[in-house]
């Protein structure tokens, strides 16, 4: 099988998610990307900010609307190492992003493509594009040893 070098974007939500690691939280980074640019990087920090929405995906569409001075991000893309779960793909929603890459799959609490599948719902106010997979194999393994190191 070819393995293709991933997109920067995607390499740095996984740089996002070690730091996240690094630091005792859920392995789990994000960054949001207009016109080719990364203008906004989070990684998760619910314990260190004692906030439970405190997720990457959150904190970096926070970040990302604040850098453009406006609540919608629909000229902007998330690249996240997980999928992202029901408050966060809210939040997508709502900022209007227009494409989510997420690295690896979430059966248990995603809500992309698993569970809720939020975007599919009819009252959905917006559904972006979404792009599974890219960097899979890296975010999976980042999670399985940090849980496999706390159990």
């Amino acid at each position: 099988m070819t393995r293709w070098p991933l997109p920067d974007p995607m390499r740095a939500a996984l740089r996002q998610a070690a730091l996240a690691r690094d630091a005792g939280e859920v392995p789990i980074g994000a960054v949001v990307v207009r016109q080719g640019q990364i203008i906004a990087a989070a990684h998760n920090r619910p314990r260190a900010l004692c906030d439970p929405t405190a997720h990457a995906e959150v904190l970096a569409i926070r970040a990302a609307a604040h850098a453009l001075g406006q609540e919608r991000l629909d000229d902007c893309d998330l690249w996240v190492s997980l999928e992202p779960c029901a408050m966060c793909a809210g939040a997508i929603v709502h900022a209007r992003i227009a494409r989510v890459y997420y690295a690896a799959p979430d059966a248990k609490g995603g809500a992309v493509e698993h569970g809720a599948r939020v975007f599919h719902q009819l009252t959905c106010l917006h559904r972006p594009e979404v792009y599974s997979g890219m960097g899979e194999s890296e975010a999976a393994e980042m999670l399985r040893t940090f849980f496999r190191e706390r159990r």
